[in-house]
């Protein structure tokens, strides 16, 4: 049931308020999984008769669409099927771990993010975080390899902030060096999306909207170093090491409990009750 919102994976169905008191017209957006339905937004149906007295100016019609965005690209797609399969997979096999990841950000949301950094959101991390704005985690550990975290967008904000603040004192050290010993903290396209962990964001990964790549960022290190993937490329690999963790090269998923573990970041004491996943 539903029809096609314009919106990777995601079906719109119209309800009638007349069947509710003081309730108008909606449109209800939603994810239809096989033991899954996830609804991501409710608005107000745009009516089917505009006349002189209830037609919207222009700019309140325009917001009114960004309710339902309409992206039909290709890495969008990718991003949604990707991501549709990390969250199957925690869904079947990791049920805590589902539990912890955070619902879609609404597109206003990350509109004012977007405004607030001042960086234009790529379309795929945007479609991301329609379908997850973030990871809780469990016991200190989020879903992602290395038991890293997709950041929250407050987390994003925050650490945009402290990282852009930091380079800016730095550039008053640059211009007192030569040019071999000027150094890059960051820069203003780099969009924070993974932490090392829920509650730790001494590392992680970020989106440099100006090439499309994914980077590494550490307080600990001098520089950050690209890793060659897209966001497309890095979870669709997540997703491959999750379905097929024989071939997986990078990290090896395993259980603890209802919860997904990966294998590179174990403790001793962990690994005590450390299951490998197998399939």
């Amino acid at each position: 049931m539903g029809d096609p919102s314009g919106l990777p994976g995601i079906l719109t169905v119209m309800v009638d308020g007349g069947a509710f008191e003081d309730c108008p017209d909606l449109a209800v957006g939603y994810i239809r999984e096989p033991e899954r339905i996830e609804i991501r937004y409710v608005t107000p149906a745009p009516s089917t008769k505009p006349s002189a007295d209830t037609q919207q100016p222009e700019e309140e019609q325009e917001q009114e669409e960004l309710a339902i965005p309409s992206t039909n690209s290709v890495t969008e797609r990718e991003i949604v099927d990707a991501w549709g399969r990390i969250a199957r997979w925690l869904h079947d096999n990791a049920p805590a771990s589902h539990a912890a990841l955070r619902s879609g950000a609404r597109q206003k949301a990350i509109d004012a993010l977007e405004q607030n950094l001042d960086v234009p959101i790529p379309p795929a991390l945007r479609a991301l975080w329609l379908l997850t704005s973030g990871d809780n985690g469990v016991s200190g550990r989020g879903c992602l390899p290395g038991n890293q975290a997709l950041m929250t967008l407050e987390e994003v904000s925050a650490v945009y902030r402290f990282k852009m603040d930091a380079q800016a004192n730095k550039d008053i050290l640059n211009a007192r060096r030569p040019e071999h010993d000027r150094f890059t903290l960051w820069k203003a396209t780099w969009i924070p999306v993974v932490s090392l962990g829920p509650d730790d964001r001494s590392s992680g990964l970020y989106l440099d909207t100006a090439t499309g790549y994914l980077g590494r960022w550490s307080r600990y290190r001098e520089a950050p170093d690209d890793e060659l993937d897209t966001l497309v490329t890095y979870l669709e690999e997540v997703a491959d090491m999750l379905e097929a963790p024989d071939l997986a090269v990078r990290d090896k998923p395993g259980l603890i409990g209802d919860t997904l573990v990966w294998g590179s970041m174990l403790d001793t004491q962990q690994e005590e009750h450390w299951q490998p996943f197998t399939g």
